[in-house]
């Protein structure tokens, strides 16, 4: 009995190309040739092809199954790795379901992590306030991140926040003095019953300044001006950056 390389490669349920690479790459040893330079395959040949056919449609890369050998030995503990990884994988691809259902649900942006997403809908927030939520994204620790989203959905609106938002650029400096002194005690309140969202991930002047040249971008010098006064008269200085 001998099998050509077409026939072993329909008995198995794969393709000759396949079959020739199992060759270049070692995995399928090649085998007898006839008088007249014919492939001659036999039922080894199509145990391996089918062993090899069936660690692939489990997972393992050709390398791996190169890794394992010929012999015929359970791969116990390889199996027990990729199950390992499997199980991995399905926990984040859970959590990419539950983030994907979240902007489906709620329209988030998906540039802000989950946590912080539903603060992002909140009509209060200016474009530049939405835009600065996503360099907080990037600073906070996760804590922090959802600290931050807590304490912006249960503040209350504030005056002096709609009068900083049409702040403009050329407001006179007894404006923004005045503004300053008004917002302080709002924003002295807020940090003070969340202190949670003063920590930062990673060097915490690194993010500082992330947190500072974010301010200067997205923010005319005005508002800049108010909110760096806002800061100096909070005691003790309080709130990332």
């Amino acid at each position: 009995m001998a099998w050509s390389t077409r026939r072993l490669a329909e008995l198995a349920g794969t393709s000759l190309r396949t079959v020739r690479h199992y060759h270049e790459v070692g995995l399928l040893a090649e085998p007898e040739r006839r008088a007249n330079g014919y492939k001659r395959y036999g039922v080894a040949h199509l145990v391996r092809l089918l062993r090899i056919k069936r660690l692939t449609d489990l997972g393992f890369s050709l390398a791996q199954i190169a890794g394992m050998g010929t012999a015929d030995e359970h791969p116990g503990e390889a199996f027990r790795t990729l199950d390992a990884d499997l199980a991995a994988t399905i926990e984040r691809l859970k959590r990419v379901r539950a983030e994907l259902a979240l902007i489906l649900r709620e329209a988030a942006p998906t540039d802000l992590p989950p946590d912080l997403a539903p603060a992002a809908s909140d009509p209060r927030l200016s474009d530049a306030d939405r835009s600065f939520l996503v360099v907080m994204g990037r600073v906070l620790s996760p804590s922090a991140i959802t600290a931050y989203r807590e304490m912006l959905e249960r503040s209350e609106a504030d005056p002096t926040l709609v009068e900083f938002d049409r702040l403009p650029a050329d407001a006179d400096e007894r404006a923004r003095i005045d503004l300053a002194r008004r917002m302080a005690p709002y924003v002295r309140e807020l940090y003070t019953r969340n202190p949670e969202v003063q920590q930062m991930k990673g060097d915490a002047r690194t993010a500082a300044r992330a947190v500072h040249d974010a301010l200067v971008d997205l923010y005319n010098p005005a508002q800049v001006e108010v909110l760096a006064r806002v800061g100096n008269l909070i005691e003790p200085p309080v709130g990332p950056g």
